[in-house]
């Protein structure tokens, strides 16, 4: 979180109607303010981008008005509206031309119908966008809750840790910018007894060989064992759990699934998870499939 430079926040006009200051903009000026009080002063706190997907109505005068209010609290702040295809594929297209380290959106949840029948356009921003998406689903303030990372350690090739290192970081940040506790989850299947490797066998073994895998990270941003969270079951299961129960206000998950901009990967464990989490969710991707991303976006 330290190195966002830029930060594009998607406007929704449904949501301003009724309330001027959106949920996305009020994490953004969290982020943007914790920058700035915690910055070298040489560095210049990250700018914000605003920005309504839309077709066919003029939302001029909105982003006028909330482009004048955050200047009047002293943010460097731009906006635009802009329509390509579709609200997915617009905020990446802005998202490429503005050169943004993070983009934010509130979430609104499609139906149970419409998810069995299309794929969610926030599951289409969480697969293709090539930086980190945090996506806002309540007004809860993050000051006072807790951060969850979540990691999945039974991965331990170069790809997937590195991937956990950034969720770690980013929690750790994020928890700064709070001034609470950061919380790591790290699920773990059921033993198998016709495992080949007698570690395997048993439950107790499994979670051994997991917080063995954790010491690493905990050591770096010194995490105590009462803030790790090893438990066996599904992570799209284990997840929320854990985060309802610390009442959690942001969680951050990575995913290292590849697809093409034209393919598609049900079952994500972050785009599972997003509708059930009670929190903000920050979703990170590997250096591997983001270079991919940006290998595809090169092609289109």
């Amino acid at each position: 979180m330290q190195s966002i430079r830029r930060i594009l926040v998607v406007i929704e006009p449904s949501a301003e109607t009724d309330k001027v200051e959106s949920l996305a903009m009020r994490r953004a000026c969290l982020i943007a303010n914790a920058a700035k009080s915690k910055s070298n002063p040489d560095i210049k706190e990250p700018s914000l981008h605003l920005l309504i997907c839309d077709k066919k109505l003029d939302h001029s005068e909105l982003l006028a008005t909330l482009k004048h209010d955050l200047q009047a609290e002293d943010f460097n702040v731009t906006a635009q509206q802009e329509w390509h295809e579709n609200a997915h594929q617009t905020i990446i297209k802005v998202q490429q031309a503005e050169g943004s380290d993070l983009v934010i959106k509130q979430h609104f949840p499609d139906s149970t119908l419409k998810r069995a029948l299309l794929t969610p356009a926030d599951w289409k921003l969480l697969r293709y966008c090539p930086c980190p998406v945090l996506m806002v689903k309540t007004d809860r303030p993050w000051k006072g809750s807790a951060v969850l990372a979540a990691v999945d350690v039974g991965n331990p090739d170069g790809e997937h840790s590195a991937l956990h290192y950034s969720i770690i970081q980013h929690g750790h940040h994020l928890a700064q910018i709070t001034g609470i506790d950061l919380h790591v989850i790290a699920a773990h299947p059921s033993p198998l007894l016709s495992a080949a490797d007698p570690v395997y066998q048993l439950s107790s073994s499994v979670e051994g060989q997991y917080r063995e895998q954790c010491k690493v990270f905990q050591t770096e941003f010194n995490i105590d064992d009462a803030h790790l969270h090893i438990a066996e079951g599904p992570a799209d299961v284990l997840i929320p759990f854990t985060a309802h129960h610390l009442k959690a206000a942001v969680t951050v998950i990575g995913t290292v699934g590849r697809t093409g901009i034209s393919g598609a990967l049900i079952g994500n464990t972050a785009e599972v998870v997003l509708d059930s989490l009670e929190s903000d969710v920050l979703v990170l991707k590997s250096e591997e499939v983001l270079a991919h991303l940006e290998e595809e976006l090169a092609r289109v």
